[in-house]
């Protein structure tokens, strides 16, 4: 998922991501607002068990 959508998803949380904010703390911030574990590129994808987390795909790719 590329800023720009990472970005737009935080607003319909009501999220701000801040100029300079990692891809990663984005990813993570919004994974916390969403109720899911901040697991986002800790290498658990495989074994994280959020099947439903919508940066799943994402974070196999870079796990």
């Amino acid at each position: 998922m590329k800023m720009n959508e990472i970005r737009s998803k935080a607003k319909e949380l009501g999220l701000t991501i801040r100029v300079g904010m990692t891809k990663v703390d984005a990813v993570r911030a919004i994974q916390a607002a969403e109720g899911h574990d901040q697991c986002y590129g800790r290498g658990l994808a495989e074994s994280c068990g959020q099947e439903d987390c919508c940066f799943r795909s994402d974070c196999l790719k870079i796990s």
